[in-house]
């Protein structure tokens, strides 16, 4: 996200916000869990989630708050909150 602007801002705060509630309620999610929920359930879809996306912006953005194991069988990220 590039830019200073308030929209831009408001959504970052937003999915930080959605993705920290959903773990919290589902630990041992994985990031295609987090782009189902948010996409289907809470109707984000113009935020362009993939899981990708949402796999590189935990780590970026709310390292302190969410950690995650790896899936020894599929080799996935297993998130929780920290």
């Amino acid at each position: 996200m590039n830019g200073k602007g308030s929209q831009k801002t408001a959504r970052l705060e937003r999915l930080k916000f959605e993705i920290i509630e959903y773990v919290g309620c589902n630990p041992g999610c994985s990031a295609a869990d987090i782009v189902h929920h948010l996409s289907n359930e809470r109707r984000m879809r113009n935020h362009g989630l993939t899981t990708r996306k949402v796999g590189f912006f935990i780590p970026r953005y709310m390292k302190n708050l969410i950690s995650f194991t790896l899936d020894r069988s599929t080799g996935k990220r297993i998130y929780s909150v920290a």
